[in-house]
Formats: structure tokens, C-alpha cells, sequence
């Protein structure tokens, strides 16, 4: 079985099976005006849980989609019935999902795997889809280990722009990082950190059929085509903490294990006006 992902094919055959639950995340930002519930109701694979990103956020910080003390993650997730030894299986329609992969294994839970392709390769594939609400399930309990060091924080950020310690590796869209459009956030400045490299999210993601995660050769001719050197340490950034999460995963899969994602990105970043910032 592969590390990180599973296909399809292998995830049909086991939507019986009690040890695997499926999570169905998608989720949009405010502004779009989309419901990630009303969607799912729409259509979901079989058996799939909806797990809310907002439901496994900080609200109390002041920033966005900040991770969540480990209790809320505990609580939220065991109402789903994943238990310690449950597989979980995450999918959505964009960008979501390997955030949601990210949060189970910072919290200690390995046994977590993408559905490569998502929702649109499955459906693309004329694979069973059910509608309406999520089914009642019983719950389970779910330990969250003490989280991994895998979070980075302002100073740390700070500290890689003026001493070049580590390499920044921005993942929003070029319009975003380069400052031509605006942050996408009220009162959050536009442009990027000195120093960060764009490795745009839908550059590690096929945007036409079957809309899979690149392999991990492209993914790795990617970064080095951008100009990252693979033989320093990175952190993953972006407007958020979401979509970062799709670099740090694609730094994982090809064998890269000394990055760290900065949670708070450029939504507390672009807010400080004593942190140093560029645009093109």
C-alpha cells in the first residue's frame, strides 16, 4: 500500500470494511459563497463522513484555519468514529485535503492516506455516489499524541528571511504572491516574504483528468525548475496554512523530511507591519 496515497480502485473495495472511514472535506473560503456541506449533500462517495475544516480550526485565534487544540481535533474527529487504528481515507474537489493529512499525522495518527484524484477522478470514473445528509455512525475514541515539530512560527520565518537557514516555499497562485491581486483577506497587505519561492498549489496538482497528485519525479523537477535547493531545510507557506500543506506533502513523497509548515501564513504575515514584504 502505498505511504500516501490511495487509488480508486482500492478504495471501492473497501468502503465495507469497518477499519477504513472516509472523510469527505471540501470546503471554500467566505467569499466564495459555497456551502462544503451542501456539496457534500449533493453528492458524496459511499459511506463518506463530512468533516468540516472549520470544525477543526482555532476560532479563538485571530488568524484563519489555525490548527486546533489537541482535544477539538480529538473530539471532532472521534465523533466520526475514527478510532487509533482506523485508516482514514481524505478526499475533496480542490485543495483541501492534504491539510486534513497533515493535521492527523502532526497529532500522531500515520494511518492516513488522499484519495488521488479526489471527487472529480472518482466521478470522472462513473463510481457510485450517494446524496443527502452524513450517516449516523457510533463514535470512537481518538488519542492526539503530543504534536509533531513540523509548525513553524513568525520568528522562525523571520530568521530564515535574514540568515537564509531554510528555503521559503509560498504555494498561493503567482497573482497572489507576486501582490497583483490583492491578499484575498481585509487589511492584510499584498506580495510575499523576501526570499520565498512560489511553488504554486495547482502546479502540484493535475488540473485536468485524472486530476491526481503529480508523481513525486515531477513534483521533484518542479521544485528544482523553480530554483529550490532540496538540500536545505523548508518551510511551506501560504495565504492561510492550507495549501501549503499540499507542498509539505509533496516535499514527503519525495523523500524530503526536514520542512515545516507556517501556520499562520501570510493571513497573520501580511497583517504585521514590522515583518519585511515584497512584490513584484
Amino acid at each position: 500500500m502505498d505511504d500516501y496515497l490511495v487509488e480508486p480502485a482500492w478504495l471501492s473495495d473497501h468502503l465495507g470494511d469497518p477499519s477504513v472511514v472516509v472523510l469527505d472535506c471540501i470546503w471554500y473560503v467566505p467569499e466564495a459563497g459555497k456551502s462544503g456541506l451542501d456539496e457534500y449533500r449533493q453528492g458524496h462517495i459511499p459511506t463518506a463522513q463530512y468533516i468540516d475544516l472549520n470544525a477543526v480550526s482555532d476560532a479563538r485565534s485571530p488568524f484563519v484555519n489555525m490548527l486546533p487544540p489537541a482535544e477539538q481535533f480529538a473530539a471532532e474527529v472521534g465523533r466520526l468514529g475514527i478510532g487509533d487504528n482506523t485508516m482514514v481515507v481524505v478526499y475533496d474537489s480542490s485543495y483541501v485535503s492534504a491539510r486534513l493529512w497533515w493535521m492527523f499525522r502532526l497529532f500522531g495518527h500515520d494511518k492516513v492516506r488522499i484519495l488521488n484524484g479526489g471527487m472529480r477522478r472518482w466521478t470522472s470514473e462513473g463510481r457510485a455516489v450517494e446524496t443527502g445528509g452524513p450517516a449516523a455512525v457510533a463514535p470512537a475514541i481518538f488519542t492526539a499524541r503530543p504534536p509533531r515539530d513540523e509548525v513553524a512560527a513568525w520568528p522562525e520565518v523571520l530568521g530564515a528571511v535574514n540568515d537564509k537557514s531554510a528555503t521559503l516555499l509560498d504555494a498561493r497562485t503567482p497573482g497572489r504572491f507576486t501582490g497583483e491581486m490583492s491578499s484575498g483577506y481585509p487589511g492584510v497587505a499584498g506580495g510575499h516574504m523576501p526570499g520565498a519561492i512560489n511553488v504554486s498549489w495547482n502546479a502540484l496538482i493535475e488540473q485536468k483528468e485524472p486530476f491526481t497528485f503529480v508523481s513525486p519525479m515531477k513534483a521533484r523537477e518542479l521544485f528544482e525548475a523553480t530554483g529550490v535547493d532540496l538540500s536545505r531545510p523548508a518551510i511551506a507557506t501560504c495565504g492561510s496554512g492550507v495549501t501549503a500543506a499540499i507542498i509539505a506533502f509533496q516535499l514527503e513523497r519525495i523523500g524530503k523530511h526536514d520542512w515545516r509548515l507556517y501556520d499562520a501564513s501570510w493571513h497573520e504575515w501580511g497583517q504585521c507591519e514590522d515583518l519585511p514584504k515584497e512584490s513584484v
